[in-house]
């Protein structure tokens, strides 16, 4: 039995030693060996038949090709195991993941994970990282994304043979907005690009309009809305550059009474209860003189440039003039100590925040309302208008109108020369220049309001100075000087406190209907 089983074990050597010589040389022997050792293995364990490899290459005509193992190139090697003697285990051995210790191995590999999709893994390491290190994000950007700094381009060490440009910037000088438009003159306008090479171009019926005919049809965008006259200047380039140069468009807004200086009164028009001026005029507080109105109003119908405002379109938006489309808003904000409850901690204060609203609206024929009330601008503003006035001294009135209960008419006019030849000046009132005469200390851009007052012995006169506020808006500010009351009994005169006064602010309105 022992001889048999040497014998056995012998023919396996030979066997093997001959399936290692085949597969050195590189033929297709070594399926065949393999197979007649499996075969023979078999039958050294005990198996009950016995396939020797003789039969087999004699009965069995396989081709080699049969044995070749299957190979998916789609499908990721499931292979758990290698053997002792294969080329790949070291390179196994290698890829054996690593656990991270560090708080930027963490980071880096909730990342990895994070981009696979795998977010529990992902968080789980995120948590780990910044455990670790609250600022391993800042490592990760550093290791990953170094900040790199510029290069100098004109280098101050150059060569002779380099012009030397260390002090000098290679980017051209930017042009102002004026130069910029003046460039688009030359410039017409493009229809719409075809939408493929082949295709016709869309029609485009105003790039075939002469000059003459969009300076037209500019002049009725202006009379109906002078703010969408304005933003033509975004539709293209050609328009841009009309909207800027074209002054007799703007010749004729600043001159019209619906937004130009032709609505500008620099005397009052009117009574404060909104009635006409009588004759006599001695019980107002600033006479007016009808002959010199009229004659004002007829020559502002022909303004003429001066040096202060060399074009039309600089006239209308430097010079100091009421927005008639709109109204100004004046909000207040302030605190006052609250008062104090029976079971109140003496340490601790209540605080109130007080917030009310001032109101003002102007009319071309030299009217304005005045109303200082708590409601909001959504709850008033449809409603200054002259037709509400009515509604005031109905306070037990729960219609929207009721807002208007406290609104008090008025009258306006503006300080300065009608014909626009005088600078404006900014000067404080009462500061006079040396030889200056006291009747000439009204300033150019000074709004006066005289109002009716809260009861029927009081008036209420208002001096406020038109500014900007904003990034090119003009005329939108209203900015206090001062505040009085005339009491009409004794003849005399009162200034109001204004530690929480604010100052106007003009909201557009683009219909009062």
């Amino acid at each position: 039995m022992a001889s048999q089983t040497e014998a056995e074990l012998e023919r396996f050597r030979e066997q093997w030693r001959a399936e290692v010589k085949a597969r050195a040389v590189g033929g297709s022997q070594p399926r065949r060996a393999e197979h007649q050792r499996l075969s023979t293995s078999g039958s050294s364990r005990g198996h009950a038949r016995q396939i020797s490899s003789s039969k087999i290459a004699k009965n069995q005509a396989i081709p080699d090709d049969e044995y070749e193992p299957r190979s998916y190139h789609d499908v990721e090697s499931k292979e758990l195991g290698r053997k002792v003697g294969d080329s790949t285990w070291g390179a196994a051995n290698s890829s054996v993941e690593v656990e991270p210790k560090s708080a930027l191995e963490h980071y880096e590999k909730a990342v990895e994970r994070e981009a696979l999709g795998n977010l529990g893994d992902s968080l789980t390491h995120y948590r780990k990282a910044f455990k670790l290190d609250p600022q391993v994000q800042e490592q990760y950007k550093k290791k990953y994304f170094p900040a790199t700094k510029p290069t100098n381009i004109n280098p101050s060490n150059a060569p002779v043979t380099v012009p030397n440009t260390a002090h000098h910037s290679s980017a051209e000088p930017t042009q102002s907005v004026s130069e910029l438009i003046a460039g688009f003159s030359h410039l017409s306008i493009l229809g719409e690009v075809p939408p493929t090479e082949l295709s016709p171009a869309p029609p485009c019926p105003i790039s075939t309009i002469p000059d003459e005919v969009l300076v037209e049809i500019m002049h009725q965008v202006a009379s109906v809305d002078v703010t969408l006259f304005s933003r033509l200047s975004q539709v293209c380039k050609q328009l841009a550059f009309l909207v800027s140069s074209e002054d007799s468009v703007w010749r004729r807004v600043a001159l019209e009474s619906k937004y130009g200086f032709a609505a500008m009164l620099y005397d009052f028009a009117c009574t404060i209860e909104w009635t006409e001026l009588p004759d006599d005029t001695d019980h107002y507080l600033y006479e007016l003189d009808n002959s010199s109105l009229l004659a004002i109003t007829k020559k502002l119908s022909v303004l003429p440039l001066s040096p202060i405002y060399p074009t039309y379109r600089q006239m209308f938006r430097s010079r100091p003039r009421i927005r008639f489309n709109g109204c100004y808003i004046s909000t207040v904000n302030y605190t006052r100590p609250g008062g104090q409850g029976a079971n109140s901690v003496t340490w601790t204060h209540s605080v109130l925040i007080v917030t009310y609203y001032r109101y003002l609206r102007f009319f071309p024929d030299g009217t304005v309302i005045s109303l200082l009330t708590t409601a909001e601008p959504p709850d008033v503003v449809p409603y200054l208008q002259k037709e509400y006035m009515g509604y005031k001294g109905q306070p037990g009135s729960n219609l929207p109108q009721a807002v208007m209960k406290d609104s008090l008419k008025g009258r306006w006019r503006l300080s300065g020369d009608p014909y626009g030849t005088k600078a404006v000046r900014r000067r404080q009132p009462g500061q006079q220049e040396q030889g200056e005469e006291e009747e000439d200390d009204e300033l150019e851009g000074d709004v006066h309001i005289e109002t009716e007052g809260a009861v029927a012995r009081y008036r209420y006169i208002m001096q406020l100075r038109l500014s900007s506020a904003g990034k090119g808006a003009r005329n939108n500010k209203l900015n206090w000087i001062g505040y009085w009351n005339y009491n009409k009994l004794t003849d005399d005169m009162g200034e109001f406190g204004m530690k929480n006064y604010r100052a106007f602010f003009w909201s557009r309105v683009k219909s009062w209907k």
